[in-house]
């Protein structure tokens, strides 16, 4: 077989799916990643659609739910916390705003990198810094570890992605921003949330939200805010969170005690929102999976599935290629690249909908939640919310001796 030895940048969630289906076909993994360790917490992914049926495949649909976090649905509150609007978790079939199995992505993605050890080989805290290609493979240079040879390798580190830097070009080629940014962190408050996932709109563009964790007293906060290109430090978390308290500063409802958890977070995250776009997603022996070659944003929903539904493929066309990157590459596109495009489509109103700027837009995007929950607009959205998260997975043979021998 060709190319048996394949470098995967990124341990998130497209990373250890790739490599657990890279090795259950007897391609030899390492796993190279910037954190120290699997990064714990977070805030929750959806589990819809065709990700769903990737992780029933892998046979790890039972410890998903058992780990995910129970949640009623959105409530749409005003600045005295009443409730303007509600979507329960079971609108659409339970492909809705909030998904019928939502996780922790910390939680998913530990328990994909667990069904990949110790048969994969891990590099923490560690990162890419050249590729080099040639006719018979790749030299790759880290950080830390001496430099190395592979046959493929494969960016799968988010939007922001090192790989494609190196192969591809530079970030604003291929990063389109929407013009929102959002800090994400958790909060141990005592804020009544009673299971539903609360989210409070301000003129300006402004959205703070809270949600359940999977522990008691958890809270999982958002707080966004439409904005032009910033400029900022992405390592400088002090004046990120100074930033987000100025946007924020005179906002009611929960907004302050959200600010004061915010200083003392241990997972504060702050970024802006970008779709990545690219006309190939493979250059050569190097190839883009997830985020890193097609990030839909949170706003669609389908992010977590893009990751699990490209690693699914790729891993799956590379063994039914017996590894040439040539073929497997070029089919791979072909499968996923439907899928995306229905992926990336932003719902109803797009960032408008989701951060309206002024009163008026906030009642109106609350008068139209309120309208989608009635029938039979509730059955149409349902069917039209399926048919986003709709892709044919090929078997690649599961079941026989291998994967990817059909």
């Amino acid at each position: 077989m060709q190319n048996t030895e394949i470098l995967i940048s990124g341990a998130g969630i497209a990373g250890p799916a790739l490599a657990y289906w890279l090795r259950k076909a007897d391609f030899t993994v390492t796993v190279v990643e910037r954190a120290p360790a699997p990064r714990p917490g977070g805030q929750t992914v959806d589990l819809r659609g065709a990700g769903r049926t990737v992780i029933e495949r892998m046979g790890l649909m039972g410890r998903a739910r058992a780990e995910s976090v129970d949640q009623h649905g959105l409530a749409l509150v005003n600045a005295a916390g009443r409730t303007t609007a509600r979507m329960p978790a079971d609108s659409f079939g339970g492909e809705g705003i909030i998904s019928e199995i939502e996780i922790l992505r910390g939680d998913l993605a530990r328990l994909l990198y667990e069904s990949t050890v110790p048969d994969t080989e891990y590099l923490f805290d560690d990162t890419v810094t050249g590729i080099d290609q040639d006719a018979n493979g790749v030299t790759v240079t880290f950080e830390k570890a001496a430099p190395r040879r592979f046959g493929l390798v494969i960016g799968a580190d988010g939007p922001h992605s090192v790989v494609r830097a190196l192969a591809f070009g530079p970030e604003r080629e291929f990063v389109h921003p929407l013009g929102l940014h959002t800090a994400w962190f958790t909060a141990t408050d005592d804020l009544q949330l009673d299971g539903w996932f609360l989210m409070h709109n301000a003129p300006g563009g402004l959205v703070a939200s809270a949600r359940p964790g999977r522990l008691p007293g958890e809270i999982k906060a958002g707080l966004s805010f439409r904005s032009t290109p910033i400029a900022y430090d992405r390592h400088d978390v002090a004046a990120q969170q100074d930033l987000v308290a100025r946007r924020f500063a005179g906002v009611g409802w929960e907004v302050p005690r959200l600010l004061r958890a915010m200083r003392t977070a241990s997972d504060f995250f702050f970024d802006s929102m970008g779709q990545v776009r690219l006309d190939r997603w493979s250059r050569g022996r190097v190839a883009l999976l997830g985020d890193a070659g097609y990030c839909a944003t949170p706003l669609t929903g389908l992010g977590t599935s893009l990751a699990l539904v490209g690693a699914y493929l790729l891993a799956g066309e590379l063994a039914t290629a017996g590894g040439d990157h040539r073929i497997a590459f070029g089919r791979y596109d072909e499968a996923m690249r439907p899928y995306v495009s229905q992926a990336q489509q932003l719902p109803p109103g797009g960032v408008s909908g989701y951060a309206p700027s002024g009163p008026l837009g906030i009642r109106l995007r609350d008068l139209s939640m309120r309208s989608m929950t009635r029938w039979p607009m509730r059955k149409l959205l349902a069917a039209q919310s399926a048919k986003a998260g709709d892709i044919v997975l090929p078997e690649y043979g599961l079941g026989t001796a291998g994967f990817g021998r059909r």
